[in-house]
């Protein structure tokens, strides 16, 4: 039997898998085993910490317009504002919001009056 020089591919997929790992310090980045392992484990947190920021922008979104909202004065919450939106059927979402309260806190101001003027004007003739 001929013998066979295999190793192309293998070395080829090795190679692979350092460049990915490239950047990882001491033997993660050169023992394949460990290279193997560590990007394993790299693309599972990459995976849970893709959804754990979509978690942590939304509630740093909801922080910044309770406290503008909260600036004014504290009669009025977040809680109330998001429900008064809902009633009025307006397409605002958070980070919207949230962008127009750092940018434009007199923008703000003049929606959240808005809505709770038209709120309280529906609330007081009976139409809800």
């Amino acid at each position: 039997m001929t013998r066979i020089k295999r190793g192309y591919i293998a070395r080829r997929r090795r190679t692979k898998i350092r460049l990915f790992a490239s950047s990882f310090r001491g033997a993660h980045s050169r023992l394949t085993r460990t290279i193997t392992q560590q990007k394993i484990r790299a693309l599972v947190s990459a995976h849970r910490d893709r959804d754990k920021q979509k978690r942590n922008f939304r509630r740093l979104w909801i922080t910044r317009i309770n406290a503008v909202i909260r600036e004014k004065g504290v009669s009025y919450s977040y809680s109330k504002l998001i429900h008064d939106l809902y009633k009025r059927q307006l397409l605002l979402n958070r980070k919207i919001l949230a962008q127009i309260a750092i940018s434009n806190k007199n923008c703000f101001y003049m929606i959240s009056n808005e809505i709770i003027k038209e709120v309280d004007w529906k609330e007081s003739t009976g139409i809800i």
